[in-house]
């Protein structure tokens, strides 16, 4: 499977907008840096977080879940408790074309503080703005920049179209926009 240029990322996001809105170039000055990369995408983190709390001792269950699990902000900036975590989104909606997978990773900048990001494979004809998860994974609390680049995209090419795309199945989370909680 290769692995998609920055030339490639560019044209497909301004011919077949791929991602809006798109970043040409690395932003980095002064921020922890978006845009495209040599071979991906460095998105940023929208300002609407869902951090999770034990206040009201709330069960995280995936097929039961609760608004009592965490506390909304709308901010510039997040704390995260230390051992704990938060949703975000991504400021960007993807389109992804139907011979490719999304893979993510999260930025160097963030992984040297304790904080993983995590998200799920991007599926050939999905779309939408992307949650993440945001793990504190140390005994401090850490803070979160919105507007800023919290994880990479990869896009990698299949050798064929694939038989059945998440457009076609249906699936759930298909045109979310802002942090998508779980769903059965």
């Amino acid at each position: 499977m290769p692995v998609m240029s920055d030339r490639w990322i560019r044209r497909m996001a301004l011919e077949h907008r791929m991602i809006e809105p798109f970043v040409e170039q690395q932003r980095r000055e002064g921020v922890i840096s978006y845009g495209v990369s040599s071979y991906g995408y460095d998105a940023r983190v929208a300002d609407e977080f869902k951090i999770f709390t034990n206040v009201d001792s709330a069960i995280v269950d995936p097929k039961a879940f609760s608004q009592r699990s965490f506390v909304d902000r709308k901010a510039d900036a997040i704390i995260i408790p230390p051992n704990s975590f938060a949703l975000g989104h991504t400021v960007e909606y993807f389109r992804i074309p139907r011979d490719i997978i999304v893979i993510c990773l999260g930025k160097s900048t963030y992984a040297r503080c304790g904080i993983i990001v995590n998200v799920t494979p991007l599926e050939p004809e999905w779309e939408g703005q992307v949650t993440i998860e945001i793990s504190n994974t140390t005994p401090l609390p850490a803070k979160i920049y919105a507007g800023e680049g919290i994880c990479q995209f990869l896009f990698l090419q299949g050798a064929e179209p694939c038989e059945v795309s998440y457009a076609e199945r249906a699936g759930k989370y298909m045109g979310q926009r802002g942090v998508a909680l779980p769903r059965l």
